[in-house]
């Protein structure tokens, strides 16, 4: 078992062993990763630059039996945003890096030669760094296939980046293996994946197989607490049923029947593609395809949102896909063929780059006469170029605001950078807020006030008005933080938001699980200690109120059916997290 704190240093190759300092004691996972970054990265540093630093960091509770614990957070320096960004994802390297007692490993320096690429063999009994030469080039797919012929571990865990990262493209993303070790999990915001390419990080190789379990210090305190949480997230009508049965994509005719769904570029809040790629649909297709519905990315998830999607002849092609993947190469470019979508998502995933990002880089591309709107076999052709590094290529790999710059598009949807997700902000206001003042840019998943303005969980504020949505962003900014410290899943949200006792379930699990005495108000400060950190740094990169604002014409063009225009005042805005 190490230390806690893995020092890897790209130059030299050197590998260093550290406790954990006392003022990152009580961190884990964004906790950790925003700490390390503001304390030891200049916030005006080059994000593709030797200065800036690659961390990733389990959560709280990952390596445990703790349900639904294994989210991985990375963070860096963001590439696209140029702010501080953490980047969530699930798969099996969280759980594993737990086990292994890694706390945080911290990517430093690059190396001299750009051309080269390594690959970071993580053991119970060694850390040691390799060159992988015969990696270079290649998608993530390959790149598995090719590790797990080198070190034949079923029990393993690889975390890779494809040709997005290597060419260091700002929409480049990390992808880390699932279950079944295929590369479907990523932390694709924020282009860290063109920060671990500019490392010379190809490939991380994590073997757990001499390790167990990670034990609690209480083990029955930490046992009740984890079956309490488990039975609130089986017992909540979304975390138990919605959500295992149709997956993330349950929310595409949900969202569209409340006119916040995103269609043609943020052009409409909905469309007649979205009952054509519903959860509904894509639920029918996946049985009949003989795929699966209720699948776990990561050991010990309750939950399973997850699928795994066979082609026409049954045939593996990808994971899910989900539904923010479906909706932004779906209803956002007018284009309803749930095959074509698939064959997207799986193309996503093996070049490395965020399905969120492209997807709105695509809406931006039909936007400024690239191509027609619902012209699946042109985005397709387009994301080969991607792949392949030409000139257009790289242009639309660095994401939806250097693409709508090139062409002169006046309509990109994006804050500090990134592309907005798969919410309108005009006709579900909530989520707008989010967008517009998290320190991350653009995330729905920063503070989901969709629970809340459309699903009515933890109560309703109209999505319609401007009342209450600032005092219910912020409040879930601060729970959400909270959770990423964790690697709790952000899902557990929902049944948090109902169950008063899932939320004691999860102070009760850390308090068991390190012998604390953590309530309430702990869980609450820790998130603000995170947001307070992330605006700290940002501010030192130069960011300020201007920056918390969603795009012009969200606040000047009407968007159907509702006809609403985000009326949030900037006062409102700037007061958001006033507690910083």
């Amino acid at each position: 078992m190490y230390k806690g704190i893995v020092r890897v240093n790209m130059k030299t190759l050197e590998i260093t062993h550290e406790d954990v300092p006392e003022k990152w004691g009580a961190f884990g996972g964004r906790a950790m990763t925003s700490a390390v970054l503001l304390d030891e990265v200049d916030p005006l540093c080059i994000p593709l630059g030797k200065n800036n630093k690659l961390i990733f960091a389990p959560g709280l509770l990952s390596g445990s039996s703790a349900p639904i614990s294994g989210r991985l957070s990375v963070g860096a320096k963001s590439p696209l945003t140029l702010g501080i960004k953490e980047s969530n994802a699930g798969g099996q390297a969280a759980q594993i890096l737990g086990r292994l007692g890694i706390r945080a490993i911290i990517v430093e320096d690059k190396p001299e030669d750009p051309g080269k690429f390594y690959t970071l063999e993580v053991r119970a009994g060694s850390i040691t760094v390799v060159e992988c030469p015969e990696l270079k080039g290649l998608g993530n797919y390959d790149t598995v296939d090719k590790l797990m012929a080198k070190y034949s571990d079923k029990k393993a865990g690889y975390i890779t980046i494809g040709q997005a990262g290597e060419m260091k493209l700002l929409a480049a993303s990390i992808a880390c293996t699932d279950r079944e070790l295929r590369p479907t999990r990523h932390a694709g915001r924020g282009g860290l994946g063109a920060v671990m390419g500019s490392k010379g990080l190809k490939a991380i190789f994590l073997d757990d197989s001499e390790v167990s379990m990670r034990q609690p210090v209480d083990k029955e305190a930490f046992r009740a607490a984890s079956k309490k949480f488990a039975k609130a997230l089986k017992e909540h009508p979304v975390t138990g049923e919605g959500l295992p049965t149709y997956g993330t994509n349950v929310l595409m005719n949900i969202v569209n029947e409340a006119g916040g769904l995103p269609a043609k570029n943020f052009r409409t809040g909905s469309t007649d593609c979205a009952a054509k790629v519903s959860g509904e649909v894509q639920h029918d297709m996946i049985l009949e395809r003989g795929g699966k519905v209720a699948h776990g990315c990561h050991s010990g998830c309750v939950i399973q949102c997850s699928r795994i999607w066979n082609d026409k002849d049954g045939n593996y092609l990808t994971k899910g896909p989900e539904y923010e993947t479906i909706w932004a190469h779906g209803p956002n470019c007018e284009i309803d063929d749930l095959d074509a979508i698939a064959i997207m998502d799986r193309m996503d995933d093996d070049i490395g780059l965020d399905t969120i990002e492209m997807g709105a880089t695509m809406g931006v591309a039909m936007e400024a006469g690239i191509l027609e709107w619902g012209d699946a076999d042109g985005v397709i052709k387009l994301l080969e170029e991607v792949g392949q590094g030409t000139p257009l290529g790289r242009i639309l790999g660095s994401g939806a605001k250097v693409t709508g710059e090139c062409y002169g598009v006046d309509h990109i949807p994006v804050v500090k950078g990134q592309a907005m997700p798969a919410y309108e902000p005009r006709s579900i206001m909530g989520i707008g807020v989010t967008y517009a003042t998290s320190p991350q840019g653009a995330d729905h998943t920063a503070g989901y006030a969709i629970a809340t303005n459309i699903l009515k969980v933890g109560g309703f504020v109209d999505p319609l008005k401007p009342e209450g949505q600032v005092e219910l962003s912020r409040n879930l900014q601060i729970a959400t933080a909270a959770i990423d410290a964790t690697g709790l899943c952000l899902f557990v949200a929902f049944a948090v938001l109902d169950k008063p006792e899932a939320f004691e379930a999860i102070y009760e699990m850390l308090n068991g699980f390190y012998g604390l005495n953590l309530g309430p108000d702990d869980v609450t400060e820790l998130g603000k200690t995170i947001l307070r950190a992330e605006v700290k740094f940002n501010r030192a990169a130069g960011f300020n109120e201007a920056d918390d604002r969603l795009p012009e014409w969200c606040m000047t063009e009407p968007l159907a059916p509702h006809n609403t225009v985000f009326s949030v005042t900037d006062d409102e805005l700037d007061s958001v997290l006033d507690f910083v």
